[in-house]
């Protein structure tokens, strides 16, 4: 049996609530990245440290057409994606031992 990859699409956030939405096979590794600062880029450069939302799909397809949409959103539609799953913008992986 073929184990089951999974991929995800998340967006990062800082205390201005500026967004950043990416995908990646390894959610934990690349929130370090983020919040480690590792890449330089985006990011790094506006202190997107904060995983505000994400989600998981099986299929690579899928979570990159995902990401697609919604980097074509509105913002307003964005943040009530985020408020729909983390109303209080949280740190989703603030208790993650990274």
């Amino acid at each position: 049996m073929v184990p089951m990859n999974e991929y995800f699409v998340y967006i990062m956030s800082n205390q201005s609530r500026t967004l950043y939405i990416g995908v990646t096979n390894d959610l934990e590794r690349r929130v370090l990245e983020h919040k480690s600062k590792l890449i330089k880029g985006f990011t790094s450069s506006y202190n997107l440290t904060m995983l505000a939302w994400y989600d998981s799909f099986s299929d690579i397809n899928q979570a990159i057409e995902c990401e697609k949409k919604i980097k074509g959103w509105r913002r307003s539609k964005k943040v009530t994606l985020i408020e729909e799953q983390n109303p209080r913008w949280e740190d989703l992986a603030e208790n993650w031992q990274l």
